[in-house]
This record gives C-alpha cells, structure tokens and sequence, in this order.
C-alpha cells in the first residue's frame, strides 16, 4: 500500500522543517506539533471526526523519521505526545487524539514495514507521557492509545493484532492491569 498524497504531503513539510536540525526528535515533535494544530484550527469546530486528520499526521510522521534516517519505533512516541499537545493547544480531546494517534503510527509502520509491536507500544508510552506533562488522565491516555493501536493492526489483519496484543501485554515499561483492561474493553 503506498502512502497517501495527503500523508506524503504532511511527511514532505515534516523533512523540510526537520532537516539539518541539530535536535532532530525535538525538531520533529514542533512540526508534528504545528501541522495539527494548523490542520485542526483550519476544520473550525474540532469534533471527534475532525480528529481523524490526525492519522494522517502521524502515519506521515513516521515516514519522515524514516526519511531522514531516524527510528520509526523511537518516532512514534514522540508522534503521540506532539499530536496529544498540538490537540490541547488547538482545542480538541487529548483522550481521543491518543487514539487517533495511536492508530496513525500503527498503520504507519505497517506501510513503512517496521515494527508494529514495538510502534504500538511506544506510542502508548508516549501517550502516558503526554497525559502527564499536560495534567491529563495517563490511564484514560494510555486505554485509548491501546485501542487505537489494536484497532488498526486488527485492520491489518489478524496476524498484527496477535503481534501487537503480544507486545502490549508482554512490555516491561507499561502496567500490566492497566492493558488488560484495555484489550478486554
């Protein structure tokens, strides 16, 4: 599957800003962090089906990191936690922008042919982060980024949902109880 003129489009303006940056990750966070809030103030009333664009940001993301020579699994943490921010910053649900998110770099990697567990459990981890820095509920933060990453390896096929429930339950850096819950909700 090729990536979308959209998604090519966000990935395009992410590389311009990102290279020759001497912080490359904290580069890539500003301009994820800008192309949402850019893409969510231009919908006016952010809804959570405006929300979707944010996919599209972040499956762009990860092109870019891997464009630039970076790491699609470390970029998709730093992904969710732009997008959570340039949310709040446009004035939409950081829960719900999770799970956009969460999805976004899942499929992203799958195109991309990267690692979809360990995506999938980075960007919970970035979600949780992002929860914390902005005062926002790191469990609510880190079940939707959970059911955002299962939905779309579930849409990949059943193969990436096994391999992403997999990584999810078996990461040392995520609360257990926290994604049992979440992958029997």
């Amino acid at each position: 599957m090729a990536l979308s003129s959209v998604v090519n489009g966000i990935k395009d303006a992410i590389v311009a800003t990102v290279k020759g940056a001497s912080d490359v990750m904290t580069a890539m966070q500003n301009a994820v962090k800008d192309q949402v809030v850019t893409g969510l103030k231009n919908v006016g009333e952010i809804s959570t089906s405006s929300l979707d664009m944010v996919e599209d940001v972040a499956q762009g993301a990860l092109a870019a990191a891997k464009e630039i020579g970076g790491s699609v699994v470390d970029a998709a943490k730093e992904t969710v936690m732009a997008i959570m921010v340039g949310t709040i910053d446009a004035g939409g649900d950081a829960i719900v922008a999770a799970e956009k998110a969460a999805n976004g770099v899942v499929k992203g990697a799958a195109e991309l042919g990267g690692d979809i567990g360990a995506v999938a459990v980075n960007a919970v981890q970035g979600a949780i982060e992002a929860a914390g820095k902005t005062g926002k509920s790191a469990d609510e933060a880190a079940k939707s980024a959970i059911k955002g990453a299962v939905e779309a390896a579930d849409s990949i096929g059943s193969e990436a949902g096994t391999s992403v429930r997999n990584a999810l339950k078996s990461a040392a850096s995520l609360p257990k109880d926290l994604v049992e819950s979440a992958l029997k909700g």
